[in-house]
């Protein structure tokens, strides 16, 4: 079935308080993309963000980001005044998100919040709370001491509550018990929020599509709760952490700085973290992208201290393993398969034996002096085509940045032509549509003809990534309109929307 979706973080989506969230404005944004004919919806990580603010650096892989509980949603429960509610600066820049503001205050409102929801008598909470003890409890538990510490890492935590013995835990849950019930409350506000928007969503044809990252943080309830998945050492530091070797685009390639797994380990327990952590997202998303694909088959493990990537070396992953027992646990699942960078043979073996789609990016296709396989006639249909993704400048923006000599090839190629810049992403987009790839996924900045300054992250860098926003109503009805006429055109339509 061909599909066309759309990429959009819902921190980027418009609203009155500072950051995207699940408002008003994510049910209209939903409409929108129904009228547009498009039948995917895909999201960024929805977990806690930490320091750097990165969704694919969250404080736990099963939690949901408290940022995103609608302010609105608790004034109408009676959890809080409106005119109390205006009293917090969650940041007015319309385009821009202010997490130091946020930061700042959110939790302040939040905690309001809680202390007027009488949460402990909710038998919904009470259901949630059994429900998702196996996770919550160590999250809930992990946040509460993180806020009195101030911040700090679990590595630096006094020792028996870092290496948890038994007695401190017990002593921690009992000093604790306040700060551990309101995250348990912000988890189950998210949830309700959120599986009331996607239900919206689902009923009138869109799926979301969801992202996995492969990794958790360092400083995360994952690991400091479950220290045997990972590569520690007795002290509990990682023996070596995850990153990508030195190539074209870095001289010392990428540091991550991710604990690795154990592999064995979850090989001897039938992988039962991981069944317990993807049938997670599969409560979370109808469809699911698995980040850095390729550190399933190997992946690289740079020394514990080092300061660049260098020096660090290939290993063995799971391999198909993980994906079979994972097929017989969960059933068959919809997966996209984030296979991009160098592919080695046995990558490209593991990819095609999961039968997943892989991913074709447009901006990584014309290089003047090659046959990319990302140009639209090497694609194959199972796989999944964009114009760039959030790693990605917006089309606009990269499209400046070409050589004379690749912009030549593009405009060639595309028969761009005396094209005006702001039309030019639509170029690429009618490339995109259609090509044979089954699914076609766009980010919204370039349906909406925007430049480097809505560009969303760029890698190894820190300080102005995942801010962007969109403004209110900046999704026209005449761009919609454009969108569904190209999505019918090219056969997109899903039949079931």
């Amino acid at each position: 079935m061909r599909t066309a979706g759309i990429l959009m973080s819902i921190s980027s989506l418009p609203s009155d308080h500072g950051i995207g969230c699940f408002s008003k404005e994510a049910y209209e944004f939903v409409d929108r993309i129904s009228e547009a004919s498009l039948s995917l919806w895909q999201l960024l990580p929805l977990g806690p963000t930490g320091y750097g603010d990165s969704p694919y650096s969250s404080f736990s892989t099963f939690a949901g980001n408290p940022y995103f509980i609608d302010p609105e949603t608790l004034v109408e429960k009676g959890w809080i005044r409106r005119t109390e509610l205006q009293k917090y600066d969650f940041g007015r820049n319309e385009r821009y998100i202010d997490y130091e503001k946020l930061n700042e205050n959110r939790f302040k409102m939040l905690k309001k919040a809680f202390r007027n929801s009488g949460i402990s008598e909710n038998k919904a909470f009470r259901s949630f709370e059994r429900r998702n003890g196996s996770w919550l409890n160590d999250y809930a538990l992990f946040m509460a001491i993180k806020t009195a510490r101030k911040g700090a890492s679990w590595t630096d935590w006094d020792e028996g509550i870092k290496i948890r013995k038994q007695k401190d835990i017990r002593e921690a849950r009992e000093k604790y018990s306040g700060e551990i019930l309101f995250h348990k409350f912000l988890q189950f506000e998210f949830w309700e929020e959120w599986r009331k928007l996607k239900k919206y969503a689902n009923d009138r044809g869109i799926k979301i599509v969801g992202d996995i990252p492969i990794y958790v943080a360092a400083d995360s309830a994952d690991a400091w709760g479950n220290p045997k998945l990972f590569r520690f050492d007795r002290d509990l530091q990682p023996v070596s952490v995850a990153g990508c070797p030195p190539d074209a685009f870095s001289a010392t390639g990428q540091l991550w700085g991710n604990p690795l797994y154990d592999w064995q380990y979850h090989k001897d327990t039938g992988f039962k973290w991981w069944m317990k952590r993807l049938k997670r997202v599969f409560e979370l998303y109808d469809v699911v992208r698995i980040d850095h694909f390729r550190g399933f088959d190997e992946y690289y493990a740079i020394p514990f201290g080092d300061k660049t990537a260098e020096h660090g070396h290939w290993e063995k992953g799971p391999g198909y393993a993980l994906f079979d027992r994972m097929k017989k646990e969960l059933g068959d699942k919809e997966v996209i398969a984030e296979d991009l960078g160098f592919l080695t043979p046995s990558v490209r073996r593991l990819l095609k034996r999961t039968g997943y789609p892989g991913m074709k990016i447009l901006e990584f296709a014309f290089d003047a002096g090659g046959d990319s396989d990302y140009l639209p006639h090497n694609i194959v249909k199972n796989s999944v085509i964009y114009t760039g993704t959030h790693d990605n400048d917006t089309c606009r923006g990269w499209y400046r940045s070409l050589s004379k000599k690749d912009r030549r090839f593009a405009d060639k190629y595309l028969d761009i032509g005396n094209v005006p810049e702001k039309e030019i992403p639509w170029s690429f987009i009618r490339a995109a549509m259609m090509s044979v790839s089954d699914y076609c996924i766009i980010p919204v900045q370039d349906f909406l003809g925007l430049g480097s300054e809505a560009r969303i992250n760029t890698p190894s860098t820190l300080g102005d990534n995942w801010k962007w926003r969109m403004k209110k109503n900046e999704l026209t009805k005449k761009t919609v309109k454009r969108i569904s006429e190209m999505v019918k055109l090219y056969r997109r339509k899903d039949s079931s929307g």
